[in-house]
C-alpha cells in the first residue's frame, strides 16, 4: 500500500537516504533476543535473575541517555552495562562489561534480518544511477557491522552516523554533512524512515520528500502531513512507486 498524505507530487529522486534501525530490518527481535542472552550470562556468571537486572538495566539505560542527550554514546550499550553493573554494587568490572557487549551484539546480529525487498530495492536504485545514502544514529563501528553483516557495504556511496556529525536525528547536523558528501539539493532526494520524529520531522525540516515505512514495530499514527509525504507497508510496494516516477521522468 501506498499512500500521499501531503498530497505533494512526487519527483524523480537524484538519491535516496535511508535510515537503518526498523528501517531496513525490523529492531526490536533482535534488541529482545540480545538482552535475553545478556540476561542469560548475568544468571551464570553472577547469579543475578533476568527479574532484577532488567530493572536496573532499564535505570542504567535512562542515566545515559539523561546524561550524554541527543548524542551517539548515548546509545553505547557498553555505557549501558557498565551503569548497570555499578547500580548492582559490583563497581565497574570492566571485563564483565565487554562480555556484555559483545554478547548483546553478537546476538543482535544472528537474529536480525532484512526486511523484505530492501536488497532489490537498493539494486533497482544502483540500475537506475541513484545516489544512496545512510544516514543513522550511533557510533560509526556498530553501524557499520551492521552493514557489512547485511552485505550491504557496496549498496550504499555515503554513511553518517551522528557520532561523525555530533547529534542524533532529528538534528539537521546528520543532513547537512550527508548533503555535503553528496553535493546535490535537499529537495532532489528522498528520506526513508520508522519515525515520525527523527526521520520524517528532520528530513522535512531540511526539504527532503519523506517517506514513512509503516509496519508492525512502528508507528503510522505520529505522521502528519506536515512532516511526512508518503506512508508505504513494503518495499516492493516502494520500489513499484520508484519505476513509475522513473518512468515518468524518462519520456
Amino acid at each position: 500500500m501506498i499512500k500521499n498524505i501531503s498530497n505533494s507530487a512526487i519527483s524523480f529522486p537524484k538519491a535516496i537516504i535511508f535510515d537503518t534501525d526498523n528501517t531496513l530490518y525490523p529492531y526490536p527481535p533482535s534488541h529482545d533476543s540480545a538482552m535475553k542472552a545478556v540476561f542469560v550470562k548475568l544468571k551464570k556468571l553472577v547469579g543475578l535473575d533476568q527479574r532484577e537486572t532488567s530493572v536496573v538495566f532499564n535505570e542504567a539505560r535512562r542515566q545515559i541517555k539523561q546524561q550524554l542527550l541527543n548524542t551517539a554514546s548515548s546509545h553505547s550499550r557498553l555505557l549501558y552495562f557498565q551503569r548497570m553493573i555499578e547500580l548492582l554494587g559490583m563497581g565497574t568490572r570492566i571485563s564483565l562489561a565487554l562480555d556484555l557487549e559483545q554478547t548483546y551484539w553478537r546476538t543482535f546480529l544472528t537474529n536480525a534480518q532484512l526486511f523484505d525487498g530492501v536488497l532489490e530495492f537498493l539494486q533497482v536504485l544502483k540500475s537506475k544511477g541513484v545516489i544512496t545514502a545512510n544516514v543513522t544514529d550511533l557510533t560509526a563501528q556498530i553501524q557499520f557491522r551492521k552493514m557489512v553483516y547485511f552485505n550491504l557495504g557496496d549498496y550504499f556511496d555515503y554513511v553518517v552516523t551522528s557520532e561523525e556529525s555530533g547529534k542524533d536525528k532529528p538534528s539537521t547536523n546528520s543532513y547537512k554533512l550527508a548533503f555535503d558528501k553528496l553535493e546535490i539539493e535537499p529537495h532532489d532526494a528522498w528520506m526513508i524512515g520508522d519515525d515520525a520524529i527523527s526521520d520524517m520531522f528532520g528530513a522535512k525540516e531540511f526539504g527532503l520528500t519523506t517517506f514513512f515505512i509503516s509496519h508492525y514495530y512502528s508507528d503510522v499514527k505520529e505522521c502528519n502531513s506536515d512532516t511526512t509525504d508518503i506512508v508505504f507497508d513494503s518495499f516492493s510496494d516502494l520500489n513499484g512507486l520508484f519505476l513509475k516516477v522513473c518512468g515518468e521522468y524518462e519520456k
